[in-house]
């Protein structure tokens, strides 16, 4: 028996955004169906909003995303979440991250480029003791990133 996992990202009415930044990135098809597509009043508010969305390259990459019915926010970045105020900074429970490992500091480093743009960098892409190259950063989806070469 074979299995795979997808890692399904919540938005705020940002998932299409999201999904066309993230094949940017890493490339591949990009499949997306708004709720409009699956019989909602194209008039109706919200049909315009993603009920299926997903990126999947050669390589193995996928990633699925949706926008959550109902759901708006004023930051077209907002991902489905708690936000908090800590000391004055707005901090999201990040109950997940999304973990890219590659075989070449290469191709996590073009992967780390293309995500950056607009990113909050938590750990910058360097070598660590674990890794010829790791770094971790929050995309300007809210969504973290946790990108590594695969040790020998």
């Amino acid at each position: 028996m074979t299995i795979k996992t997808t890692t399904h990202l919540n938005f705020r009415g940002s998932a299409r955004q999201a999904l066309e930044f993230y094949r940017t990135v890493f490339g591949g098809q990009l499949v997306a169906a708004t709720y409009g597509d699956f019989g909602m009043p194209q008039e109706a508010p919200g049909a315009d909003r993603i009920v299926f969305g997903q990126l999947e390259n050669e390589d193995g990459f996928r990633i699925m995303a949706y926008d959550i019915p109902g759901a708006d926010a004023e930051d077209p970045g907002a991902m489905a979440g708690t936000t908090t105020r800590e000391n004055g900074v707005t901090v999201t429970d990040r109950t997940f991250f999304q973990s890219v490992r590659g075989e070449t500091l290469d191709e996590i480093t073009g992967y780390w480029n293309g995500l950056a743009e607009g990113a909050t960098v938590i750990e910058p892409l360097a070598a660590s003791a674990w890794s010829p190259g790791f770094g971790m950063l929050t995309d300007r989806f809210g969504v973290t990133w946790v990108l590594d070469v695969q040790a020998a």
